[in-house]
């Protein structure tokens, strides 16, 4: 099949997209994302099962996170110039260990263990599995970001379901039976790792150097967007931490729900996520990124501000359009940043990729000082204000050549 290149150095494409390829990816992502979640998922259980506070709560997401989030940007960059097909599978295998250590944690310190390598999983499979997807495209690369990315928030609504209807009624131990979702995965990933291999092409330097030159923009301001889309990003997954990690709490204390019932209702947010990521990417090739991430993040500030105010009702209905319209900004900043950044594909997704998993473990964990200082509806009355960061989009340059 042809194949052109593009001021991206990674961007050996397919005249139309691989959707088998993108696919596969994402069913990956679902897989990883739904072990991962469930961490999440079973916070109630932990708590009651090691006594812990909600400060110890928020540290096993900031393990997760860290772990996730440290890594990602290093091995990004390493890939960058040494690919490395096959090495999504061996990111895999840590999650497959993780999983089975969280199943069988005896102790608090076992948890952090076992959400630590689930992290260090992610660190792998997030860079490489973005850069796969951008060469998958077909230059539609809004459109890859999503499909691959609506993969993991799939993957993430289903941990609550999956924690209420099987790991609360039968315990801690029933994890161990996602091991198998684990080595599904790792099957999956080796058969994408073989594609990509036999895809790849190492470009010369003068190609790597015609990409890095491809965009008008000096590096003073490419810099300066990149902290904009970093500050975003903050504005994002920081608000999305405080529903993540406590939303279940939340409703369990202000509306006196079954632990159940306040699953469901976190399912309900995680449904829109995934919604509103498979709609974001495309939208983001269409109508211009810059665009996309104006109204996802500035535009749900009316609804976080009414949501500690409101019945219960109500919270399920904001949450939802909190849960659409936020999730759709991702897709769009990735791919801006990416072509802010043309031929570092790995260094550009793992860093935004590991700034998201880091200041997620970072808002879980500062939230979470919070909720038992105050209260847990103090928590939200807080991070209400956090889409107004959303104003600071304005500063972006326009590098887009939108379709008509």
């Amino acid at each position: 099949m042809a194949k052109s290149f593009t001021a991206d150095s990674t961007d050996i494409e397919v005249i139309q997209p691989r959707f088998n390829v993108l696919g596969a990816i994402s069913f990956s992502h679902f897989l990883n994302d739904m072990m991962q979640s469930l961490i999440i998922a079973i916070y109630p259980l932990l708590k009651g099962e090691f006594h812990l506070s909600f400060v110890q709560i928020g540290a096993i997401t900031l393990t997760y996170q860290i772990c996730a989030s440290l890594l990602q940007p290093i091995i990004g960059i390493y890939t960058d110039k040494h690919p490395k097909p096959y090495s999504l599978s061996v990111g895999m295998c840590f999650t497959l260990v993780g999983m089975v250590t969280l199943a069988f944690a005896p102790n608090y310190q076992s948890v952090l263990a076992a959400a630590a390598l689930i992290g260090a999983g992610s660190s792998i499979f997030h860079p490489e599995s973005s850069r796969i997807a951008r060469l998958a495209s077909g230059g539609r690369h809004g459109l890859a970001q999503s499909i691959f990315q609506v993969g993991g928030n799939a993957g993430s609504a289903m941990g609550p379901l999956l924690a209420a209807w099987i790991i609360i009624p039968l315990g801690q131990g029933s994890l161990a039976w996602f091991a198998i979702a684990a080595l599904l995965a790792i099957a999956v990933l080796a058969r994408v790792g073989a594609w990509y291999k036999r895809q790849h092409i190492d470009q010369p330097r003068a190609v790597l150097q015609r990409a890095a030159a491809a965009t008008l923009l000096s590096r003073r301001r490419v810099a300066g967007s990149v902290f904009i889309l970093v500050v975003l990003i903050f504005s994002k997954f920081f608000y999305t931490a405080s529903i993540s990690s406590y939303y279940v709490f939340f409703l369990i204390e202000k509306f006196h729900v079954s632990v159940r019932s306040a699953q469901i209702h976190l399912f309900v947010f995680l449904l829109a996520m995934a919604l509103g990521t498979l709609c974001g990417g495309p939208l983001g090739d269409r109508i211009g990124r810059k665009r996309v991430i104006w109204v996802s993040i500035l535009g749900i500030a009316p609804f976080t501000l009414m949501l500690p105010y409101v019945d219960l009702v109500w919270v399920g209905v904001l949450t939802f359009i909190i849960g659409l319209i936020l999730s759709s900004a991702f897709s769009a900043i990735v791919v801006f940043a990416q072509e802010l950044m043309p031929g570092n594909v790995g260094a550009v997704s793992g860093m935004f990729f590991g700034f998201a998993f880091g200041i997620g473990g970072i808002g879980a964990a500062v939230l979470g000082g919070l909720a038992d200082r105050h209260g847990i509806e103090y928590v939200y009355r807080i991070c209400a204000y956090l889409p107004l960061l959303g104003m600071v989009t304005v500063f972006l340059p326009d590098i887009e050549h939108r379709k008509n």
